[in-house]
Order: structure tokens, then C-alpha cells, then sequence
């Protein structure tokens, strides 16, 4: 008896090979960019720049720069804020970026299995 289904020879069809290559190609551009992104400083500021904070892309703060008048020892809960605020504006810019070079790589599938049929 023949065999139902699936091709002769157990071959995939060029169209299937195309596709496993562009997937390969896909999947080492997006760790070389995920490799550049991880070398970039993110940095942003809170309190009208009294704060500034600069973060990898790895998600790691770099820095912290203080202007001397935020340092106020009556009021160490507004420099918290300042801080919190600060880190989590470039940890957002980060994260823009991270998500832009990954839309333009894919193509806005929106997301690594999106859009496919399967």
C-alpha cells in the first residue's frame, strides 16, 4: 500500500527549506539585535533633571546622578520618588527600543509566533 499523506521520500518541499531558512536568518538577526541592544545606556531624568538615571539594556542600573539641591535630608521620600521615577522612565525607553528593532525584524507579527497559521 502507498503511503497517505506527507511527501516522497521523506523530502521536505523547497518552499518548507525556504522558509527553515529565513527562520535561521530571522532568529540571528534578532540575537545579534538583541545583543547591540543589550551594550546601549538608557538614561532619563525626574524633578526637572535634579534626578537622572541610566540603565542598560540588560535591564541594570548604570547610574545615578543626584543635583546636590534634591539631597535633602527632611525629605528623603521626594528623592526616592525622584529616583523610582527616573529609573523607571529609561527602563520604559528600553523597553520602546527593544520593542521597535524587534517589530521592524519580524515584521510586526506582534510577537515571535504571531500571525502564523499554525
Amino acid at each position: 500500500m502507498a503511503k497517505r499523506g506527507g511527501f516522497p521520500g521523506g523530502m521536505m518541499p523547497g518552499n518548507m527549506n525556504n522558509l527553515m531558512k529565513q527562520a535561521q536568518k530571522m532568529q540571528r538577526q534578532m540575537e545579534e539585535n538583541q545583543k547591540a541592544l543589550e551594550e546601549k545606556e538608557f538614561t532619563a531624568a525626574a524633578g526637572g533633571g535634579a534626578v537622572e538615571v541610566t540603565v542598560s539594556g540588560k535591564k541594570e542600573v548604570l547610574k545615578v546622578k543626584l543635583a546636590e539641591e534634591v539631597v535633602d535630608p527632611d525629605d528623603i521620600e521626594m528623592l526616592e520618588d525622584l529616583i523610582v521615577a527616573a529609573t523607571n522612565e529609561a527602563l520604559r525607553k528600553m523597553e520602546e527600543e527593544s520593542a521597535a528593532v524587534m517589530s521592524k525584524l519580524t515584521g510586526g507579527l506582534g510577537g515571535l509566533g504571531g500571525g502564523f497559521p499554525f
